[in-house]
């Protein structure tokens, strides 16, 4: 039961209808990303290099947050959770706890609405198609 309600209270943010990135401002999720980001994904969301091979403590790199990497693979919903509160704790109340995630949280440093921003940003620089693939996803499809 607590699994389940942590769960639940880890992915009780904002609500996603496929539009919402609609509202972000763009400029500033530019910004949030470049200040607390791009120290690991790269300036240019390219990621760390290796970014598919743990580390020597199981760690993955820093993937990239382009189109070559798998951000738009997950729904929005997911993303949010996984910046505000880090990938671990994500991952652990998902039930997968051998993963080890070097994502922090941003829960203590980063408004809802900086993380919508980020996200947005990140949108942004996906052509069309990953929009739509990432948008059925967020949906549900």
């Amino acid at each position: 039961m607590f699994k389940l309600l942590t769960f639940i209270a880890l992915f009780a943010g904002p609500a996603y209808a496929g539009h919402e990135f609609a509202d972000a401002n763009l400029a500033n999720g530019e910004h949030v990303y470049a200040q607390n980001c791009a120290s690991c994904h790269g300036a240019d969301l390219e990621g760390q290099p290796n970014w598919r091979t743990a580390d020597e403590n199981g760690v993955l790199p820093a993937p990239p947050h382009d189109e070559t990497g798998h951000t738009w693979h997950h729904d929005s919903r997911f993303l949010f959770s996984y910046i505000k509160y880090g990938g671990q704790r994500v991952m652990e109340a998902q039930g997968l706890k051998d993963f080890t995630s070097g994502m922090p949280a941003f829960e203590d440093s980063l408004t809802d609405q900086d993380i919508i921003d980020v996200l947005g940003y990140i949108h942004s620089t996906w052509d069309d198609e990953i929009k739509a693939v990432q948008a059925s996803r967020t949906q549900g499809h």
